[in-house]
């Protein structure tokens, strides 16, 4: 499970990256989390023909259409891709409304072995990251889910895979990472889903490079420079300081979750 995100390129760069035509200028975000507004990319048909990329900002949690109350729905951040084009929270969204997460890190925990964890040892974070430097292309989900009384939220989840022969000694999932020749297959609904579903694998091992960090970056309120830096001292902490967990996620009113979309970050 991808728990947490970070943004910290440069507007421009990104711009320059991912090709969309807005000029968003946003802060730096060094621990982003669930149910934060998130950036994404979109495809758009032009009226004349052709397409256009979008950035929007979403909420990280994905509500499919058929919720009534997001209080009864539990916080869904990722979906895995062996079963998204069956489950009826996301087979209407791969066919009709594809995105790509606009990141520039990632981070993921190592559970301690069982014994080690009896013994009140925590998880360990580690941050992933492009070998080469360039922003990270995240395959994602959109929906916008529409309330009762006619509110109106965009909402989104990532796409995970297997992980590599990187990711696997940390986890056993991770993102699907794509590549700048990939972006329109991903995002171009108009097409055969099959094509989009052929991307949905684990990225090259060559493709990311990672390292420990501090378990600073497991406190949301921790978002500067220092949760990204290299961290080496052996973890004695209690296992409850450990990473975020779904189950433990914090129910958020709707009023509360439209306020989060709609702030830039």
């Amino acid at each position: 499970m991808c728990g947490r995100l970070a943004l910290t390129s440069s507007p421009e760069l990104c711009r320059a990256f991912f090709g969309y035509v807005e000029q968003p200028n946003f802060p730096p975000r060094y621990n982003i989390a669930p149910t934060q507004a998130v950036p994404i990319l979109t495809l758009k048909r032009l009226p004349m023909g052709g397409h256009q990329r979008h950035f929007t900002l979403v909420r990280w949690g994905f509500l499919p259409a058929f919720v009534k109350d997001p209080k009864d729905f539990p916080l869904v951040i990722n979906a895995r891709s062996e079963s998204v084009a069956e489950k009826a929270s996301f087979k209407n969204a791969l066919r009709h409304r594809r995105c790509i997460f606009i990141a520039d890190a990632f981070y993921e925990w190592r559970r301690p072995a069982a014994g080690a964890a009896k013994g009140g040892k925590a998880a360990q974070p580690f941050l992933f990251r492009r070998k080469d430097g360039a922003p990270l292309a995240l395959a994602g989900l959109w929906e916008t889910w529409m309330g009762p009384d006619g509110e109106e939220m965009d909402t989104a989840c990532l796409v995970t895979t297997q992980a590599n022969e990187t990711m696997a000694p940390i986890h056993d999932r991770m993102p699907v990472i794509l590549e700048p020749e990939d972006f329109d297959s991903w995002l171009n609904v108009d097409g055969n889903v099959t094509e989009a579903s052929e991307l949905m694998r684990p990225a090259a091992a060559s493709v990311l490079d990672h390292y420990a960090i501090s378990p600073a970056v497991n406190k949301v309120a921790n978002d500067d420079a220092s949760v990204q830096q290299p961290y080496e001292a052996p973890l004695e902490e209690d296992a409850s300081s450990a990473a975020p967990s779904k189950a433990k996620a914090k129910r958020t009113s709707q009023a509360e979750l439209k306020a989060r979309q709609g702030s830039l970050f």
